[in-house]
């Protein structure tokens, strides 16, 4: 039940056309996981849960990256340590990226673990896995802020390919 005084200001607002619905919070996997296994229909877990179900394609959650990180494509692809012309093309939606390429691109942003994870999802990559000791290094970097050239030089101390090259 609304106060008076907080519906007489709602109605204030609404009327000079100020009101604002508040955002709501982002479900997590967790989160849409224990729903979807409680759920009997998953059409109907889809419908109410749609605006959570991650759709976006590559090029446009990077985009929203570079937005979200207040980075330039050309800081980043500098960074990265990728060739230029095709970091673009990755950039513009015109190449698949290799899971290296993309994991390099995620360094360059400073992603942490959770938006990285997501970044080889919308490409239709494998997540990071703890168990694998390549995997391990990556979420390390990932974790502790790392360039490319630091994970390349981890890597190679522990006997690992290198991210590029």
């Amino acid at each position: 039940i609304l106060l008076p005084s907080v519906l007489s200001c709602l109605m204030m607002n609404m009327k000079r056309g100020i009101f604002f619905m508040p955002k709501k919070q982002e479900k997590d996997t967790d989160e849409l996981l224990h729903e979807l296994k409680r759920e009997e229909n998953v059409i109907h877990f889809i419908e109410i849960n749609e605006e959570h179900l991650q759709k976006m394609p590559l090029h446009d959650y990077l985009a929203q990256l570079l937005s979200q990180k207040n980075r330039t494509k050309s800081d980043v692809i500098r960074a990265s340590g990728l060739e230029a012309t095709y970091a673009y093309h990755i950039f513009s939606g015109d190449k698949n990226p290799s899971r290296a390429k993309l994991l390099a691109l995620a360094l360059a942003l400073g992603l942490d673990l959770k938006e990285t994870n997501r970044l080889l999802h919308a490409a239709h990559l494998p997540q990071l896995y703890a168990k694998k000791s390549w995997d391990s290094v990556l979420i390390f970097a990932l974790t502790h802020k790392k360039s490319v050239v630091e994970t390349n030089l981890l890597l190679d101390k522990l006997g690992e390919s290198p991210l590029l090259g």
